[in-house]
């Protein structure tokens, strides 16, 4: 009896390691993109003792409560229920054997649906183990739609400065929403929006505000969507209306009594193009001798005082009207092109003012560098002339009495040259 009580414990002990040894095995989360194909993995491991599966569920976690998807039973077989009958199936093609192996009962979903995510477990049915069972996450993502598009097939510069948009960028159902980005040398700024969908996805617009004009007609403006790891550029030209800026050629400032073949041209920049050209003349009705060929007035002949005046040219299209004026001036005489010996003068008068010039820089400064070295010496010389610099008399102290012998006093006197050359040095 003894003997019963220490083995009972024993054989429970063996009998629920076994029991918990076995187990399901599954992924923790998986994922796929609509349309796409993804594998569901379950396996029963570690079979020992030995268990009979009586059945295998798979089942879908929907607002709390399970909806069974595919099951395979050794006596009924597979079944997979609607809505997944024609979009999932179990892998291993042992199951559908007629003596099945149940040990794996991985299950593939093709063609995804944004409704298959949600948590899905696998179940199996045992004896004498019962139940065990293990779940997986699946997530379902979309690649979104990117458009990039005008605001307008083409925008007026305006004479304000207000900013517009000129661009819109949008992503459209992807799931998760993506990231909106623009590359541009515009002085412009973006405003981005998102719109949750019904079915999960999101909607990412993004618009580009900028002031149109002239100077960014023809600019580039290019959108970037950044979905998870992937990138998607689309780019577009902008196509900027404005009135006509004008400016006149032609008159050179040489336009001289009797020329022939002058003219004067009018240039205008404008989008869309010119679509009509007009000269005025201020100074009264236009010269007879002035033909008009659209954006060139041209002068038959030679020139006259006649012809001298202010012209203006007006460009149009359909924003507006730009004008310009030039003030023509007619001299008495063509000017006389210099000879060769004339500009070999001018050359040579330059080379000599260049020379000239160099000389007197040159002497200026060895002017103020001979005064700076004379300065130095003169006050080298001043010390040297000073009492402590110098020599000293060569007569000797006397006694009082030697001052009452006029002829020996005047005979110890310095020499009279040596005497006159250390003033002159001094």
């Amino acid at each position: 009896m003894m003997i019963l009580k220490l083995v009972l414990p024993l054989m429970s002990v063996v009998l629920t390691r076994g029991v918990h040894g076995q187990m399901v095995q599954m992924d923790s989360s998986k994922s796929g993109f609509v349309g796409s194909q993804v594998e569901l993995r379950c396996q029963f491991v570690n079979s020992n003792p030995p268990v009979k599966i009586s059945q295998v569920t798979w089942q879908k976690l929907v607002n709390g409560t399970k909806q069974n998807v595919a099951i395979a039973n050794p006596a009924l077989g597979v079944s997979v229920l609607s809505p997944f009958k024609e979009r999932v199936r179990f892998k291993n093609p042992a199951i559908r054997q007629r003596t099945p192996s149940l040990e794996d009962t991985t299950i593939v979903f093709n063609k995804l649906k944004l409704s298959d995510e949600s948590t899905y477990i696998c179940e199996y049915t045992t004896f004498p183990a019962g139940n065990r069972e293990n779940m997986v996450n699946l997530t379902v993502y979309a690649r979104p739609m990117i458009q990039m598009s005008l605001s307008t097939p083409s925008i007026v510069a305006g004479t304000k400065d207000l900013k517009m948009t000129v661009s819109t960028c949008v992503s459209a159902n992807g799931k998760p929403p993506s990231v909106i980005t623009w590359e541009t040398d515009l002085d412009g700024e973006s405003n981005t929006q998102e719109i949750r969908n019904p079915d999960g996805t999101v909607t990412v617009r993004s618009d580009y505000l900028v002031v149109p004009s002239r100077e960014i007609h023809q600019q580039l403006l290019t959108c970037i969507s950044t979905y998870n790891d992937e990138q998607y550029t689309d780019s577009v030209m902008l196509n900027i209306q404005y009135e006509p800026e004008v400016i006149i050629e032609g008159f050179d400032g040489n336009w001289y009594l009797n020329r022939e073949n002058v003219q004067l041209t009018c240039l205008a920049d404008a989008n869309p193009p010119i679509s009509l050209f007009q000269w005025r003349y201020l100074n009264g009705t236009m010269p007879s001798t002035a033909e008009l060929r659209d954006d060139v007035l041209i002068f038959k002949g030679p020139l006259t005082y006649d012809i001298a005046g202010t012209y203006i040219c007006d460009a149009s299209n359909s924003i507006g009207t730009g004008s310009a004026s030039v003030e023509v001036i007619v001299t008495a005489e063509k000017p006389q092109p210099l000879s060769a010996s004339e500009r070999v003068m001018g050359v040579l008068g330059w080379v000599i003012a260049l020379g000239i010039i160099l000389s007197i820089a040159g002497t200026i400064y060895l002017v103020k560098k001979q005064q700076r070295h004379k300065h130095t010496w003169s006050d080298n010389d001043s010390d040297s002339c000073s009492p402590a610099h110098k020599k000293p008399s060569s007569s000797k102290k006397r006694a009082a009495d030697d001052f009452q012998s006029p002829g020996r006093f005047y005979d110890e006197l310095p020499n009279t040259a040596d005497y006159v050359s250390y003033r002159l040095a001094c």
